[in-house]
């Protein structure tokens, strides 16, 4: 069964489809119209599935008109990464300004793309904290790890996705393909919000801070001297990217010919989608460029650590948080110990040792489980073939054949079934202390309790284990040898 959303894409295109009238209209004047009525509020949308969120933002590329800013942890060269990196460069080409900043650490774009797509007139790229990857050497690469261990580790964790200054993308997923759906073995079960009017202008502050930090590089920059850059590079070569990119993105077996039908004709119903979100009061919290002042040290917290902080002390009933990656600092388990004092009841959804795809995060989990339990906080893990899998991937059964896993990668925590906060921050120390991070963070009891089911869906029989049933015997042998080789070492501060 397809969700509200996927109803509504497909409404579009059902009773709308071929409309002279709206097919002319821009959509985006109906945006500006809802932003002009509702001043002081700001419009969410939530995208809980993978096609959504891979629709949502294909057609808000397709359709900006003045500019669109991205920033990204990871952005990688399956398939997703190359028909986002197409999407903005024929954004780029009909006079669109795009502007995006990837952090260093898992880009793994070729450096020949990479410098060709930031020659375009109207794209510019930047890397944030470029230690790792494009222009280091392995050389250099081992020095910053010895010289400057903490500097190496304050990555920039942020995802937002902005579209002439109006609407905009927050949440969980990167750009790859196990965020949307299209990884044939391994899937994330994934959040974001879509969201329009007041609180994008915070995000759009909040990207122009990453663009003019010093910490934050273009590709040009990156390159500049080497023979990569002044000889390699001609405009042929440039050509010859952008040819290359454009005809993978037109290849039906690329690009699925249903979900380009429905993000083309996603404008023809445009006002019904815009009955579907929600208006209310909402708040974007964000870190500044490489987190806090610290320079020594691992610690030092974070705005966004503050702000979830103190949401977390004014709950009075419930604490529900869906996070992929369950490590409780000192601050954090104090956090929760005076919640439980106050008698509020705490629930956490995250990943189990069978769908888990980072062991190092569940060493830290795995040695501190028992005692989180012995806190009287719940503990549901999620199942790596969970039954609701077949509900949320819309192309489950185009590749159920290769048995593959899900797995938690949605940030989000709910207060007294009020408060909603879906963006970037796992409950780790890393998102405390080393990574910038982001999210919306609203006070609307309807959405509230409308995501909050969600991840009670997903903790559900049949979804998840409760932590008291000892779930790690469901994982392979092999699994539990590494978690338990990894629970050996000092990881604690950099999970």
């Amino acid at each position: 069964m397809l969700n509200i959303i996927s109803n509504i894409i497909l409404s579009f295109i059902i009773f709308t489809y071929g409309s002279p009238v709206l097919a002319a209209e821009n959509p985006f004047s109906l945006i500006d119209q809802q932003i002009q009525q509702k001043k002081n509020q700001s419009g969410i949308l939530v995208l809980d599935k993978g096609e959504d969120a891979l629709i949502a933002r294909a057609w808000l590329a397709d359709h900006a008109v003045k500019s669109i800013e991205v920033q990204y942890f990871i952005w990688s060269t399956d398939n997703i990464g190359i028909l986002a990196s197409e999407a903005l460069l024929s954004a780029a080409e009909r006079g669109v300004k795009v502007r995006v900043i990837v952090d260093d650490l898992l880009i793994d774009a070729p450096d020949e793309s990479l410098i060709a797509l930031a020659m375009h007139p109207n794209i510019e790229i930047k890397i944030y904290n470029p230690k790792h990857s494009v222009g280091v050497s392995l050389f250099q690469r081992i020095k910053h790890i010895f010289t400057n261990f903490r500097s190496v580790n304050q990555r920039m964790h942020d995802k937002t996705f902005i579209v002439d200054g109006k609407v905009a993308i927050t949440g969980g997923r990167n750009m790859a393909d196990e965020y949307f759906d299209y990884n044939h073995n391994y899937n994330f079960r994934d959040r974001d919000a879509l969201v329009i009017g007041k609180v994008v202008n915070d995000m759009n502050l909040s990207f122009n801070r990453f663009w003019a930090s010093k910490l934050t590089e273009t590709v040009e920059q990156r390159f500049k001297g080497t023979e990569l850059l002044e000889k390699n590079i001609n405009d042929k070569k440039v050509k010859q990217v952008y040819k290359e990119l454009h005809a993978y993105a037109q290849s039906p077996k690329n690009f699925e010919v249903e979900v380009r039908y429905a993000i083309n004709h996603v404008s023809s119903r445009f006002p019904e989608l815009l009955k579907s979100v929600t208006w209310t009061d909402a708040q974007f919290i964000s870190d500044v460029p490489g987190k806090n002042s610290e320079t020594t040290s691992l610690g030092g917290g974070g705005l966004s650590t503050s702000a979830l902080a103190a949401h977390i002390n004014r709950a009075k009933k419930t604490i529900v948080i869906q996070s992929p990656y369950l490590v409780l600092s000192d601050e954090a388990k104090q956090l929760f110990i005076d919640a439980r004092k106050r008698g509020v009841k705490i629930i956490i959804s995250t990943n189990s040792l069978a769908s888990t795809d980072n062991l190092q995060a569940f060493s830290g989990y795995r040695s501190q489980r028992d005692d989180i339990m012995d806190m009287g906080i719940e503990i549901y893990e999620y199942q790596p073939y969970p039954a609701i899998q077949k509900k949320l991937l819309e192309r489950y059964p185009s590749i159920k054949n290769n048995h593959p896993v899900f797995a938690i990668h949605a940030k989000t925590m709910i207060i007294d079934s009020k408060t909603v906060y879906i963006g970037t921050y796992n409950l780790d120390p890393r998102s405390q202390n080393l990574n910038t991070e982001v999210g919306i963070i609203a006070t609307d009891e309807k959405l509230a309790v409308s995501v909050e089911k969600m991840i009670r869906d997903d903790i559900g029989k049949g979804n998840s284990w409760h932590a008291k049933s000892k779930p790690d015997q469901h994982a392979s042998f092999g699994k539990r040898i590494k978690v338990f080789f990894w629970q050996l070492f000092p990881l604690k501060p950099i999970l």
